[in-house]
């Protein structure tokens, strides 16, 4: 079997931790410098991730400055940058893009991110309700595809408007458009303009069903979407070491910070949020929501809120639970990131690789052919 998954890494660009929310004392807080930034992307790179995801919002450095400042500090590393059609002219973007993909070697895809929180909605001046939203991402995403086609485009949409749209030059290749949303007007648009459809990580049956509407969606526009899925990963060598990971996560968790975000949550506009904190209701007694699947990291965490936990073996095992479904792009990230993308690179990817399900790590001159550490020569070791 040809590899078919790629696998990518998250870049902490809000600060890490070992802890889900730095709550701890200073010294548990990294500052999201780009020596450290560099230090993640580089490990996701030497460990054969496919791509970094870059998040957005106000507590975190903007992903586009940052993301092109890493394009120095690596060679293959493609980088995934989240950004709100609502804070950025479609024709920009794509001028940016295709700047982007010129001096990076077409290393650029993009995370299209509408956003539910009114309140950071409105903090860049955006005050359109939900489904208004998602009508801009539409006509976003139009413009966008727009703009690069090599011809001046019109477009008169829902929200957005353009006469003779363009770029210097089209990117190429042109960037992936990643997109994700649990709503029934997020699918509609995902069906219509997206590359890459995302999910949250929940329960296997919960999204599969997602997964169909969304493909016959697609398919009923002459289109295909491929599915990729966001989750947290605790994996260890044994299942036991793993689940003591969880436990200490869950006791530097300071109780109010959980009434807080639950709180929070609750006046969510975003169905995909509504649908991470219904997984637990705040419930610190009904975690494991599926087989290998903790539900940890949404007591606290906004967005993605789910994590595999287990040996290699098993968190294979769901993987591969998620690939058949549909889910053929995996967005994984753990606390800390540094220390965990060598826990998930060389153990959970390396599991997969034996299974043929992930290409092999690049090769540098201290690797052989399988990723693997080279034998010295003996006029080399000399």
């Amino acid at each position: 079997m040809a590899p078919d998954l790629k696998m990518h890494w998250f870049l902490p660009t809000a600060g890490d931790s070992r802890d889900i929310v730095a709550s701890g004392p200073d010294g548990h807080r990294r500052a999201p410098s780009i020596a450290y930034l560099a230090q993640v992307a580089r490990a996701a790179e030497q460990l054969g991730f496919d791509a970094v995801l870059t998040p957005t919002g106000t507590w975190c450095e903007d992903a586009w400055i940052t993301t092109a400042a890493l394009l120095r500090e690596t060679t293959r590393l493609r980088f995934l940058v989240a950004f709100r059609p609502g804070s950025i002219s479609p024709t920009l973007a794509a001028q940016q893009a295709a700047t982007y993909q010129r001096i990076s070697g077409g290393r650029l895809l993009l995370n299209v991110v509408t956003g539910g929180d009114p309140t950071e909605q409105q903090r860049f001046g955006d005050f359109l309700d939900h489904d208004q939203r998602y009508q801009r991402c539409e006509d976003f995403i139009t413009i966008l595809r727009g703009a690069w086609s090599g011809t001046p485009f019109d477009h008169q949409g829902h929200h957005l408007r353009v006469q003779g749209a363009t770029v210097q030059q089209p990117p190429d290749p042109l960037p992936e458009i990643y997109f994700g949303g649990a709503s029934e007007v997020a699918e509609h648009v995902a069906a219509e303009g997206a590359d890459v459809y995302l999910a949250w990580g929940e329960p296997p049956e919960m999204v599969a069903e997602r997964v169909e509407r969304v493909s016959k969606l697609a398919a009923d526009r002459g289109r295909t979407v491929r599915f990729g899925i966001r989750l947290h990963v605790i994996t260890r060598d044994r299942a036991a070491d793993a689940w003591t990971e969880t436990e200490r996560l869950l006791a530097a968790m300071d109780p109010a910070a959980v009434a807080a975000a639950q709180a929070n949550f609750s006046r969510t506009q975003s169905v995909g949020q509504q649908r991470m904190a219904a997984l637990h209701g705040g419930d610190l007694t009904r975690l494991e929501i599926a087989p290998n699947l903790w539900a940890g990291p949404g007591l606290v965490r906004g967005g993605a809120g789910t994590a595999l936990v287990g040996s290699h073996t098993e968190v294979a095992d769901r993987i591969e639970e998620y690939a058949s479904i549909g889910f053929t792009e995996f967005i994984l990230s753990g606390h800390p990131h540094l220390e965990e993308a060598y826990w998930v690179g060389e153990g959970l990817l390396g599991e997969l690789r034996r299974r043929g399900r992930v290409a092999n790590a690049p090769t540098s001159p201290w690797t052989d052919d399988s990723g693997r550490p080279a034998q010295l020569t003996a006029s080399a070791a000399r």
